[in-house]
């Protein structure tokens, strides 16, 4: 089976804090999905006649573009693969898109899990993350998604410009008054060249120190899983039958083709395991969208181990020692060593052989994996 994703790069502005590759001119949606379509035909013979068990559109926002745009390519891969018949659909929307008439739209087009980027439901806190929208428009949007979709998940984010413990639990409860099937909460990080990077760089924003985020992030972690969220990533909980299959099938190294500028996709042959990605520019994708992708590797036996040990964790799937060990021969001292300080850190634990992480191990998830890799 494989997954599909489209990068749809449109915004209306961008967000402070935002460094994924997007436009905001609506003008070339059009052409766009004209260079879509030509790409998805150019890769038919990759995915013709395969099950397709879950599709993503993210971007940019989808949810800016017309629900028409969306539902005449879903129609295109209809009749290139099979969808399963409990394919899953998800569009990442924000909440000023969204309205009863673009919701039962995009349920009619085949869409049937939304991610909303909610954020907060604070209004300083959206002023101080640059978003468009309101507490009020986070709520109503969330509401009416809840009344038409099984599968709603919401994005929530803690460390903006001024935010204590207490903006931080209005949030969480806030949330929690909604019960979304899914939940995402991430750390504001600082990406270099956004427009949040060079107002810190400059002072003229100072963020929550990283000792308080990770404090944030823990709570998060306590209150969900107390509210019956499974912890099923390092950033995602869900509800029992709520996570992301997209995502998952990715983490667990499954294989699934990407469309659209900035794109990826991983695919599995018998020349081996090879990832691709198309170029971030929207005007060579227009120029020539069947020859959009601009590097390509097979992975090598180290490649595939690293990637094992860091998607491992992130899903905390739990990794072998023996596998470690093997491959380690020729550094097991510092590998022995690595793996004592984080059993004191409390990072990990050990049962059966298997290495997982623990919760409060979560937080630290990439640095454990490149310990556990470098020894």
């Amino acid at each position: 089976m494989l997954s599909l994703y489209v990068h749809i790069p449109f915004c209306r502005e961008r967000c402070l804090y935002c460094d994924f590759f997007l436009v905001t001119r609506s003008d070339y949606v059009g052409r766009f999905f004209e260079a879509l379509a030509e790409e998805t035909r150019s890769k038919s013979q990759l995915f013709h006649g395969q099950t397709i068990k879950a599709v993503h559109f993210g971007g940019g926002t989808p949810s800016f573009v017309p629900v028409s745009c969306i539902s005449g390519w879903l129609e295109q891969v209809a009749g290139i693969a099979n969808l399963a018949p409990d394919v899953e659909i998800t569009l990442e929307a924000n909440p000023e898109d969204l309205d009863v008439r673009s919701l039962d739209a995009l349920r009619a087009a085949g869409v049937n899990r939304l991610s909303i980027g909610v954020q907060s439901f604070i209004d300083r806190k959206l002023r101080a993350l640059g978003r468009a929208h309101s507490a009020g428009d986070s709520i109503r949007t969330v509401r009416l998604a809840l009344e038409r979709f099984n599968s709603v998940s919401i994005d929530l984010m803690c460390g903006a410009e001024g935010e204590g413990a207490d903006e931080w639990e209005a949030d969480l409860r806030a949330a929690m008054g909604l019960r979304p099937p899914h939940v995402s909460v991430y750390m504001l990080t600082l990406e270099e060249k956004t427009r949040l990077w060079r107002d810190v760089r400059r002072g003229r924003v100072v963020l929550p120190a990283e000792d308080i985020q990770a404090s944030m992030y823990d709570h998060a972690r306590r209150m969900l899983c107390a509210e019956g969220y499974l912890h099923y990533e390092v950033s995602n909980y869900a509800l029992p039958g709520h996570h992301s299959r997209y995502n998952l099938a990715s983490w667990m190294r499954e294989p699934y083709l990407g469309f659209g500028p900035s794109a990826h996709s991983f695919m599995v042959s018998a020349d081996g395991e090879t990832r691709f990605s198309n170029a971030c520019s929207l005007t060579k994708y227009l120029a020539d969208p069947a020859g959009a992708v601009d590097f390509s590797e097979v992975l090598t036996p180290g490649q595939r181990f690293d990637e094992e040990v860091f998607l491992s964790l992130r899903i905390n799937r739990g990794l072998p020692v023996e596998l470690l060990r093997k491959a380690h021969q020729s550094g097991l001292e510092r590998l022995d060593a690595a793996i004592g300080v984080y059993l004191e850190k409390g990072w990990i634990s050990i049962d059966d052989g298997i290495v997982t992480l623990t919760e409060s191990g979560f937080l630290f998830a990439d640095l454990v994996a490149t310990g556990l890799i470098h020894g």
